[in-house]
Order: C-alpha cells, then structure tokens, then sequence
C-alpha cells in the first residue's frame, strides 16, 4: 500500500527541488557567462549541496536537508525518481538532435571512434581495477568479491560515457548538427549500449559468482530486438498517432501527450529488458523526430522545459551523491591514478579511432573530449556496485567523483578544441542550408503537397515546388478528378524526378468546395506548402483570375499555398527553362516567401533575377500611368528608404543563398503597381513573375489576392507564380 508522507517529510521534498533547482540556475548561468556549457555549473550544484561543501560548513542543516535516518531513505527516493524522470526528458531531446541518415554516411567514422573510445579505457581500467588493494572490496553475506569481479566494476565505470550529458554539452556549444557531434551522439549511444551489457553481464557474475554468457546473449538480443521494432512497428505507431492528433490542424497538447506517452512505453520495454529506461526514452527522441507528422512548437515545448527544470535538477542530483571527505591518503591516490586513466585513455582511443576512420586531428580532438563526459550510467554502475557489495563507500566516492570532474574537463575541451573548427565543404554546406530552413518562412523541411489534375498549369507548380525546396523534401501527388492517363503519371514523375514522393488520391469525386476541403485536410498532417495550378475561370460573364477549386483551397487554408499559372506564350505544357525572373519586393511575410522561392530557384537554375520595389505615386498617372527610375543614378530625391531597405535585405538573402548570384536591384514609381509590373517584365524579357500576395477573406465573399497580383494573373504572358500566406502567418519579417 502506499504510504501517506508526513508534512515534515513533504517540506524537505519540496526545499531539496527548490535549493537544486535555484543554485543550478544560478551556477549554470554563472557557467555561460565564463563561456562553459551551464551543465558545469550545474553539476557543481551538486557538488555544493552536497556532503563535500554544504555537510562540512554546516552539519546539523545538511542532516535536515538530506536527512540519513530511516526517513532518509525515503527522501532520496523521491528526489532521485525526480532526477531520473529529468534525464528521460534529456534523452528524449537528445534523440530529437539525432539524425538516423547522417549517422549512417559517417557510420565507418561512428564505428572506429567508438572501438576505440570502449577498448582502450576498458583495458585501462581492468588493469587499474585490479591492482586496488582489497581495501576499497565491499562486503556482501559477510565474504569480499572476487578481484575479477571489482576489476570488472572499476573497468566498466571508466569505459564508457554518458549520452546525456554529451548530448548536453554539445547543444550548450551549438556543436550536436556537427559531422562531430552526430559521431559522438552516435558513440555516446553506443557506449551506453555496451555499458547497459556489460553491467548485466558483471552484476550477474557479482550475485551468482559464475559468468553468465545466457544472461549476456539474452540482454543483447532483447535489445536488438527493441531496436528493431521500435524502427518498424514503433515508427508506424508514433505516424499514426501524430497524424491522428493533427488532423484537425496544429494541436500542440495532442503532440505533447504521444511524445510523452511514447517516452514512457519505450522507457518501460528497456527496463523490463534489464536495460535503463532513459536509453528508452532517447530512442523514443529518434522515432518521434523521424515522423512526418511531428510538430515542432510541440518538440521546442519539451526543449525548453528539459532545459529549464529537468537537466538543471538531473545533473545537480548527481552532484548530491560525492563526498570528498572520503578521498584521503592512499585512497586519494587511487583516485587520482584511476581519474587519469579515464581521462587519458578514453581521450587516446577515441583520438586513435578518428584518425583510423580519415578525420582530421582537430576533429578527434573534439570527439576524445566530448566523449569523455561521463553522468548517469557510472553512478548506476558504483551504485549496483555498493549495493551488491563489490565496493565499498570509499570506491564507490572514488568511482561517482569520476564524471563531474571528466564532465568538467569534456566541456573545457569542447570549447577550446572546438575553436575554428571548419568542417569539410559538404557540411559547410549542409549547415547553411539547415540555418536558412529554419530561419525561412516558406522553403523549409516541411513536405510538398501537390494537388494534380493533369493540366499544364498543375505540371508547372509541381516543377516550381520541385526547383524551389530542397531535394530531401518528400512530396505527396494527391491525384484529383478522374483517372490520370499515363502520359500524364509519367510526366509529373518526370517533374519531381530523384524526390522521395508518395502518391493519393482524392476521395471526394463532388463539387470544388468539397475537393478543396479535402486538399486542406490533408495540409493540416504536416505539411508545409500547397502548390496548385492557377488557370483562369470564366463565370457567365465573369472572368476570374483562378478556378473556383483553387478559391475554395484559399478560402480554407492553413498553410501557405504557391499558385502556379503557367505562361500565355509558350505553348508546351512546361517552359523551356526559368531564364529571367522579375520578383516585386514589399514588407510582407508573402513577399518574403516570394524572396525565399526565388532565390531557391536561382541556386537550382541559375536564373536571373531582377528586384523591383515599385512605390505608389497618383501623379505618374498622366504620364503614360508608370515611371521607372533606376537605382543609383542620382537624379532623384524620390527614392524610398523604406524600399531601398527592402531591396537589400532581398539582396543579402539571395547572395547567401546562392553566392553566384547577381540580381539587378531597381525602385519604381507608378500609379498603378500591378500594371507597371506586367509591363516591367515584357521590357526586360523576364519569362517568369514571383510575388506574393497577402491573402485577404471574408465570409460570403470571395478570398483576394489583392487588385494589383490579380492584374498581374489576368495579363502577365509569363509564368507567373504567387506566394499566398494565410492570415495567421507572422507579417513582421521584411522581404
């Protein structure tokens, strides 16, 4: 039955999480501002409250605060399933950072690193361990360990590292989308894999005195196994529940329940397999990141928690449990001698492995530091240790002082090794483009939606979605109408050629209304962008600028869509090449949009671009209804700061984007915008028009792109293509 806490023991519960959570800030933030990672300073909290500091100023307050009673037992329960609960939500953050398909190009890299940062401590540590003296032997039933057994332990401990920690010191440093951080995520995973066999291994041997190869084979096939299946059936469960919870649109308290949920079913499948649950959890990270449907507020939610309450109370934990007051004489020495160890050779193996695999010395470096930040997985181990009575109090201090102080040093070396550290041209280049995702309002790793209804101007949007959005993206065909002839299958396979793409079909053979209803349901499960064809519509005597699908799909949308409609003067059924493109610049989160697009385009295709920020002026009006003045000629004091402001931060974008790139940069006076643009671009051959449009609905009214994008779909020859941003996307970023 569970037993009622006392009031007295609730108020010291509550003063534990309140001291190790404010002296964890506090040291953590005192860490950055001396350019450490905060999980110094936060497992220095530990250190502080502990009996090494806070039990030798002030005894009578540190026996209150963790009290060794018989209620002491019961106090360190609680503070210790709070700490463990912090390092599950730590691993499954980790797990978010880490990028399965990276890991497997660097897999030789991963693989060598992670022999030698395993093999060389473990020998280290074994010859260590077994020249201790018996005095450092527990006692259990009254008979000491075997010297095999201790060394076993002490070896263990030293060998392998902590993911959790790692995995926090490179996010403090900016360094987990590194070629070197995703090596040693995947090292630091692996460590704790052979540690979780080896302590099975060893703890068996330790209870039952007899090497138990049964219990060895049985932990490391349930663990394949686990893998396994949480790669297969894990994966399509975690799709299924994400894609249920979001099918309504974002829904952050549903994502945040199965990120939880899943954490916890895979944190109980390793610890009932005789492994801990936070590998669990971190493997939860990995599944839920890889899906499609996951939502990213909902994993930034967890982020800032983790890093605001979970790890400061997890490492300070650790901190609790040392105390120094032990480490005298000779059993200083020991520690001292068996920390070197763990220092020195766990930096050589995984230096040597770096090399053997082809990186350079400044990246094994780094990999030898970060890989020597031990936590969680040697507490456990000293802790199994004492409790099976391999160890006594004095080895087990020796063995848990360990990983604050290689935490220490891992995160001085990071920084300093770290330094300059370039990377190859590839990851150069791949860490631009992932700061220009994330950065981006509408090209970013969310995947294509593609609505196609064999016309020329759908085929078009696919090819602009295609060019546009980086390769990586996977696209979903979601066939409309009838059947699509095979001519046409082929064709937009063609278009999307060398992307990952998923076809379907549109339920709904009813009215526009009901399609589009469709199409936006389907936005809703993680996609990023709409692209539609956007071929006009006459209406009795009406004509429209779009079909009456494409206003349906406008009037309900929750994401971006980019309207496609293909040019009056080419009669193919896709253009010959985007070779010159005019891009109308104003302070909106479309035309944003409209910059990202273009300049995707350009570094994909080369084409030329033209920046055109036309301004408003009724008085042109007269004078044949537009007025061009170029850039930089002087003449005028009509140039706008707010559009030359504009213009270059278009500029800045596109040359980052594309370094190649040289778009001409012009600013327009008119009395009619959208005329001045059709005109612009037949004066200066452009065979393609990007600009966006801020949507604008109201109920029993149809949805606008505004007087001037409309005139320029009713009369532009070009291509045109518009960027449309619903009305609940950011306005405050310039384009």
């Amino acid at each position: 039955m569970l037993r009622s806490l006392s009031h007295h023991e609730l108020l010291v519960f509550w003063t534990q999480l309140l001291a190790l959570f404010a002296v964890a800030r506090i040291l953590g933030a005192a860490a950055r501002k001396v350019g450490l990672p905060s999980v110094v300073g936060e497992l220095s909290a530990g250190l502080l409250l502990g009996p090494s500091v806070f039990g030798l100023i002030w005894p009578g307050g540190f026996e209150w605060f963790l009290p060794s009673d018989e209620y002491g037992i019961t106090q360190s329960a609680m503070i210790l399933a709070v700490s463990w609960f912090g390092a599950a939500f730590l691993l499954v953050v980790a797990g978010f950072e880490t990028d399965l398909d990276l890991i497997t190009r660097l897999g030789r890299a991963a693989f060598l690193v992670t022999l030698g940062s395993v093999v060389v401590p473990l020998a280290g540590g074994l010859l260590v361990g077994w020249s201790m003296p018996a005095e450092f032997y527990g006692s259990l039933d009254g008979s000491q360990p075997s010297r095999l057994v201790f060394a076993l332990f002490v070896a263990a401990s030293v060998a392998v590292s902590a993911l959790a920690v790692v995995a926090k010191i490179l996010g403090d440093l900016g360094l987990m989308r590194r070629d070197v951080g995703q090596i040693t995520i995947a090292a630091g995973m692996a460590n704790d894999l052979i540690g979780w066999v080896i302590l099975g291994v060893i703890a068996g041997l330790a209870a039952s005195g007899e090497l138990s190869i049964s219990q060895a084979l049985f932990t490391i096939a349930a663990l394949a196994a686990f893998m396994i299946g949480a790669l297969t059936v894990g994966q399509w469960v975690v799709d299924r529940s994400l894609r249920y919870v979001r099918r309504n649109g974002r829904n952050v308290s549903g994502a945040l329940t199965v990120i939880v949920s899943t954490m916890l079913v895979f944190g109980v499948i390793t610890q009932a397999i005789g492994v801990e649950a936070v590998l669990g959890t971190f493997v939860a990270g990995v599944i839920l990141t890889r899906s499609r449907f996951h939502q990213n507020e909902a994993e930034h939610l967890i982020e800032e928690l983790t890093a605001v309450l979970f790890a400061p109370l997890f490492f300070a934990t650790a901190g609790l449990r040392l105390d120094l007051s032990l480490l005298r004489g000779e059993a200083l020495l020991w520690a001292l001698a068996l920390l070197a160890v763990a220092l020195l050779l766990k930096f050589a193996g995984a230096f040597i492995g770096a090399r053997a695999a082809g990186l350079t010395s400044q990246e094994g470096l780094v990999l030898g530091s970060g890989l020597n930040a031990r936590g969680a997985l040697e507490i456990i181990i000293a802790t199994v240790g004492l409790s099976l009575g391999v160890f006594n109090q004095t080895a087990f201090t020796i063995i848990v002082m360990i990983p604050l102080v290689t935490s220490l040093v891992a995160s001085i070396g990071l920084r300093v090794f770290s330094r300059g550290l370039e990377g190859s041209v590839i990851e150069r280049e791949r860490l631009a483009r992932e700061r220009a995702l994330d950065s981006n309002l509408l090209v970013r790793n969310s995947r294509l939606l593609v609505p196609f209804d064999a016309e020329a101007d759908s085929l078009v949007a696919a090819q602009v979605g295609h060019f546009a959005w980086p390769q990586e993206v996977g696209a979903t065909i979601m066939q409309l109408g009838d059947a699509v002839a095979e001519p046409d299958t082929e064709a937009i396979n063609n278009v999307l050629f060398g992307r990952t793409v998923e076809r379907t079909e549109a339920g709904v053979d009813g009215s526009d209304e009901e399609v589009a209803a469709e199409i936006v349901a389907r936005s809703r499960l993680g996609y990023g962008v709409i692209t539609l064809g956007a071929r006009h519509e006459i209406t009795g005597q009406q004509r429209l600028p779009v079909s009456s699908l494409v206003t349906e799909v406008l009037r309900q949308t929750e994401v971006p869509v980019v309207l496609v409609r293909k040019a009056m003067n080419q009669p193919g059924r896709l253009p010959g090449a985007f070779g010159h493109a005019l891009l109308p610049v104003v302070g909106s989160a479309s035309s944003r949009g409209a910059v990202e697009l273009a300049a995707n385009l350009s570094a994909n295709l080369g084409t030329k671009l033209t920046l055109s920020h036309v301004i408003y002026r009724p008085q042109f009006e007269h004078a044949g209804g537009f007025f061009g003045l170029f850039r930089g000629d002087g003449e005028s004091e009509l140039v706008d700061e707010v559009g030359e402001r504009l213009l270059d931060e278009a500029h800045d974008y596109i040359v980052d984007t594309n370094a190649a790139a040289e778009p001409e940069l012009e600013i327009r006076f008119a009395a009619s915008p959208g005329l001045d643009i059709v005109r612009h671009a037949g004066d200066i051959d452009a065979d393609l028009i990007i600009v966006g449009a801020q949507l604008r609905r109201m109920e029993e009214v149809r949805p606008s792109l505004g007087p001037n994008v409309e005139h320029i779909l009713d009369h532009a020859e070009q291509t045109v293509v518009v960027v449309v941003t619903p009305d609940s996307l950011p306005t405050n970023a310039v384009g």
